[in-house]
């Protein structure tokens, strides 16, 4: 009989492994390691089991079962015992741990994925594991600690400057003296020297205060966050007033959508679709100049109709147009928190699943999880300003005290 010769035998043996069933695969693992543990106990003992040998230094003693969890399902391990002194695996098992490593990673991964711990046995029921409770789940959990506050604490001066920052809260749902209360998830986005988008910072406060707002961002600038031109959020007065006290070079940009909203709530419901019309066509304009002629138009068409709504417009109109004073290429980048709303869904689809949170140290376990997650595939993404565009920026908001205002509009139009 010929061999074909084309036919992998290993390829073949993964194929029929993969399309094998679970109880296949269980019964094919337990024996491969309990000939490995009795190969091993024969070492300690100097003979094989039931061998008369003069070298024969220790004899078997029956054996020790322990359930051993792994991806194929739960084993019952038949651990070899000895008449003196003890024999244990350390190479396979951890002592006073149940779960084997790749286990305790795919169930901390499905934590972060979303899979809250009332659904986590159902999971790992389903992978032949059996027993593993709702506490072991959370310590499992855990592993992903050190990664989080690593990554929370990392030093942010060598990937500056941020001439971009953006800034948002979330309101999540924690168990604390036996009651669930609203609490805080305070998140910061920037752009870096490199172009590149960076998951800032994060942290958990009672509410969303000036005292929590100033105490992030004291964090971030010990960090090393530093030369930042535009802060982009909605017009929360403690976050204005702590970015005011942080970064003092920085701007505020109103963030469009936001203002939008609390534009209408001044609004007549019977005007909201031509305010909300002219007020959009002020982000249309091409340039900085024809933003401000038609937001003085804007202003002269609501003055006799909606004089309410007027002077809102006019109060906000230095926060609502910061981002002017930056060339036009990247306006829709920085006129709003809209960039963000993604993450933010990403953070909310795995929050929602979990609901109330038992406490803060598991807040910031999953979002810091998911943060670090979503800051690595930015980084390894195309950038997100272009170097020269990001010259552009800090030349038209930084000039040096010897360039003049031509100067620097003949540098953007060179760099464009």
């Amino acid at each position: 009989m010929t061999v074909n010769p084309s036919i992998d035998p290993a390829r073949m043996l993964e194929e029929q492994l993969a399309q094998a069933s679970p109880d296949l695969l269980r019964e094919l693992l337990g024996t491969f390691i309990h000939t490995l543990l009795s190969a091993e106990a024969d070492s300690v003992c100097g003979a094989s089991y039931g061998q008369s040998s003069p070298e024969r230094v220790n004899s078997r003693n029956g054996y020790r079962h322990r359930d051993f969890d792994t991806r194929a399902g739960t084993l019952d391990l038949a651990i070899p015992k000895l008449r003196t002194g003890s024999y244990f695996p350390e190479w396979l098992l951890e002592r006073r741990t149940r779960a084997e490593q790749a286990l305790t990673s795919v169930v901390a991964t499905c934590y972060l994925l979303g899979v809250s711990t009332r659904r986590m046995n159902k999971l790992v029921q389903s992978l032949g594991v059996t027993g593993l409770s709702k506490s072991q789940v959370s310590v499992m959990a855990k592993e992903l600690d050190a990664h989080v506050e690593e990554f929370r604490t990392r030093p942010l001066a060598e990937a500056g400057p941020f001439t971009f920052v953006a800034a948002d809260a979330l309101v999540l749902k924690v168990r604390e003296g036996g009651r669930v209360v609203p609490v805080h998830a305070l998140v910061a986005t920037g752009i870096n020297a490199d172009g590149h988008r960076e998951i800032l910072g994060v942290q958990v406060t009672t509410s969303e205060d000036g005292a929590g707002w100033l105490g992030f961002f004291r964090d971030l600038t010990a960090r090393g966050l530093n030369g930042v031109r535009l802060v982009t959020s909605d017009a929360h007065a403690g976050l204005v007033a702590a970015t005011a006290a942080t970064l003092p070079d920085a701007a505020w940009q109103r963030c469009r959508t936001h203002y939008a909203a609390n534009l209408m709530a001044v609004t007549p419901k019977s005007s909201w679709g031509w305010v909300k019309a002219l007020l959009h066509s002020v982000y249309d304009q091409p340039d900085a100049e024809s933003v401000q002629a038609q937001f003085d138009r804007i202003l002269d068409a609501l003055d006799g109709k909606l004089p309410v709504v007027a002077e809102h417009l006019e109060a906000a109109r230095a926060d609502i147009l910061a981002f002017t004073a930056f060339p036009q290429d990247v306006w829709r980048q920085i006129w709003s928190n809209n960039p963000n709303e993604r993450l933010n869904r990403e953070i909310r689809r795995r929050t929602d699943v979990v609901g109330i949170f038992p406490d803060r140290p598991s807040i910031i376990r999953l979002v810091g999880a998911v943060l670090a997650e979503q800051h690595d595939e930015w980084a390894e993404g195309r950038r997100y300003f272009g170097l020269d565009l990001l010259t552009r920026c800090r030349a038209a908001t930084d000039p040096t005290p010897d360039t003049t205002s031509e100067e620097v509009h003949e540098l953007q139009a060179i760099t464009a």
